[in-house]
């Protein structure tokens, strides 16, 4: 049983301004503190799973209210410590560019280098222990996107941004190219300012989604949204949508590449997001020639290694099929036709269809060569 510390208002105010300190030199660009009021936020949480804009991740209806409740969550919650860690890594290709050559494959400028949770739940967990050598033993726990936390939210009330109308958090200084983590405590902390929103009559977000998945201000119908494609969902992507996913293979940023305030956005001075096996321009040919070793290492610790190979090679077909033709990518494609996933043999056949080539023709034409 914990031993709570009793302090005054002024000691926990100075122990708040201790805590921003110590987070600041532990990598963190900023931290703030919020007493969590989730109510409205609960109302449209529902409201957009009453839609199934969730699409399959059932995970955000399964926790009910614990979501928008911190104190259900995490019994004695009384403030959340929000912390926010930039990722943007300085040695990565243009992203324009790589987005504007068929022939390469994007990916989401957060999954280049090593996958995240670690690095910012150890940081977190860091700050803990700091608050708790001050303190002594407090209640608390340390969430890294792993848990059901309504973290844009509770950095928002915070004063570490406002949510933008793609749903992120952005910031006037850094835009919105970091990640959120979060201390959910016993302590009783003074809380911080919030910010005002100050995204005014721009929709440049709402107008780049290649998909149009941001459906209004503040909305986001998942079900269209890349990301989720790429990386949630487990089975065959929409035919309607395959066209429009380019080469993105996992994940999309053309909502924060396109938002002003990302001229404000700093590159990360962390060693662990930069980026890894060339990954931030690859060719769509070379990576569709991976095996399932290949995969595996050159995914270690990253977050891609979550999708697995098939979905890996599912989103490839696609971004081949939407490639432009030439022998080397249809020699690519044929060479998976009989890979042993159906998933995958669909998403190959519907990319030879895109080059006006069809399975027969290649299954005919590889019975010839073997003869």
């Amino acid at each position: 049983m914990l031993v709570k510390v009793s302090c005054s208002d002024s000691d926990y105010g100075k122990l708040s301004e201790k805590i921003k300190a110590w987070g600041r030199e532990l990598g963190f660009q900023a931290v703030a503190i919020s007493v969590p009021q989730l109510a409205q936020a609960e109302t449209r949480l529902l409201d957009w799973l009453s839609h199934g804009y969730h699409g399959e991740m059932h995970y955000m209806a399964s926790h009910g209210v614990k979501r928008s409740r911190p104190a259900e969550l995490v019994p004695g919650t009384v403030t959340v410590i929000s912390a926010r860690l930039d990722y943007l890594p300085p040695d990565a290709c243009n992203s324009e560019e790589v987005l504007a050559n068929a022939d390469k494959a994007f990916i989401s400028r957060y999954a280049l280098g090593r996958d995240y949770h670690k690095t910012l739940r150890s940081r977190l967990q860091k700050l803990a222990d700091k608050i708790q050598e001050s303190v002594g033993p407090f209640g608390y726990r340390v969430f890294t996107d792993s848990a059901p936390t309504m973290e844009v939210e509770l950095a928002s009330q915070a004063g570490l941004g406002w949510r933008g109308k793609h749903s992120l958090l952005l910031s006037r200084e850094h835009g919105s190219w970091f990640f959120l983590g979060e201390i959910f405590t016993d302590l009783p902390l003074p809380p911080d300012p919030t910010q005002s929103n100050h995204c005014g009559t721009c929709t440049r977000c709402i107008s780049a989604c290649p998909t149009q998945a941001i459906i209004a201000p503040y909305k986001v119908d998942a079900r269209r949204c890349i990301s989720y494609l790429t990386i949630e969902l487990k089975g065959s992507i929409p035919l309607d949508l395959r066209p429009l996913m380019g080469n993105r293979i996992y994940g999309c940023d053309d909502c924060q590449l396109v938002c002003p305030w990302n001229r404000q956005a700093q590159l990360s001075p962390e060693k662990d997001f930069m980026v890894r096996h060339g990954l931030d321009a690859p060719d769509l040919v070379a990576l569709f020639s991976w095996n399932e070793e290949d995969f595996l290492a050159r995914t270690a610790g990253s977050a891609i290694h979550r999708i697995g190979f098939e979905r890996w090679l599912r989103n490839i077909a696609i971004a081949l099929g939407n490639a432009q033709s030439s022998d080397a990518v249809l020699q690519a494609l044929s060479e998976r036709l009989n890979y042993p996933s159906e998933l995958v043999q669909e998403h190959v056949a519907w990319a030879l269809a895109q080059h006006g080539q069809s399975c027969d023709d290649w299954v005919h034409s590889e019975n010839r060569r073997d003869n």
